[in-house]
């Protein structure tokens, strides 16, 4: 048994460390740019940008706002267009 085993061992079992190891709420700062979606684009929430060709493409033109000529989605619209554009060559 090596001393970081002998120090989880005796370690006290305290609840406050606890409470600080579990994930965070799902409340972002910024939402996703596609219309209809209600979710949040951070990066520490799984979130993505496009290029707005990219978006033009998936969405179509009026159903997202683009911020810099791109487009900030959330985890599940990225891996929606992730899936439409996974046979596609962009060589």
């Amino acid at each position: 048994m090596g001393f970081k085993a002998k120090a989880r061992k005796h370690r006290k079992d305290d609840p406050s460390d606890k409470a600080d190891t579990k994930k965070k709420s799902n409340k972002g700062e910024l939402a996703c740019a596609i219309s209809g979606c209600e979710k949040f684009a951070d990066k520490s929430l799984g979130g993505r940008s496009l290029s707005l060709d990219n978006a033009l493409d998936m969405w179509g033109e009026g159903n997202f706002t683009a911020t810099k000529g791109r487009v900030r989605v959330c985890k599940s619209c990225y891996r929606t267009w992730k899936k439409e554009n996974k046979n596609e060559d962009t060589y």
